[in-house]
């Protein structure tokens, strides 16, 4: 596995402190995120998810502790919009350019408008998926913000 992805030089080009933690990915687990987890010993709300969704049809991409799900009526009204949907997964990795199980927030192939859990930001650091399946990147969940250009809001159920 290489632990150099787009989403590792997107971070290093930012200029962000992060280390890269590999672990067996699971195609199997009924949730990704959870199992990742797990399988790095750390407790679920470090352990953060990317998803992809639409928001009044347009591209999103949202990132929640792995433990929850996210309110798609809070996720509509943080963006501004009025409906909100989780994308379909050929779309995701279109759009993204990552596949399911490996979608990064970093080093998209086009730059989304973005969300962090608010809860996420009270921890010191978190992992974020980097942009491979089995791989994550530990950053502080401020720095993730800051190179996102992301909201930060409250949209988990």
């Amino acid at each position: 596995m290489s632990k150099v992805t787009r989403a590792t030089r997107a971070l290093e080009q930012a200029g962000i402190a992060f280390t890269v933690h590999g672990y067996d990915y699971d195609p199997d687990a009924d949730h990704i995120g959870l199992q990742a987890a797990e399988a790095l010993g750390e407790p679920p709300a470090r352990v953060l998810k990317t998803l992809m969704a639409l928001v009044d049809g347009r591209p999103v991409c949202v990132i929640v502790p792995s433990d929850r799900e996210v309110s798609m009526k809070k996720l509509a009204a943080a963006f501004g919009g009025k409906s909100a949907q989780m994308m379909k997964p050929a779309d995701a990795e279109r759009i993204s350019g990552y596949k399911v199980g490996g979608i990064s927030p970093f080093g998209q192939t086009r730059r989304l408008p973005a969300l962090i859990e608010e809860q996420a930001l009270a921890h010191d650091a978190v992992y974020v998926n980097g942009g491979q399946r089995g791989l994550q990147v530990r950053l502080r969940p401020t720095d993730a913000l800051t190179v996102l250009q992301a909201l930060a809001a409250p949209v988990v159920a």
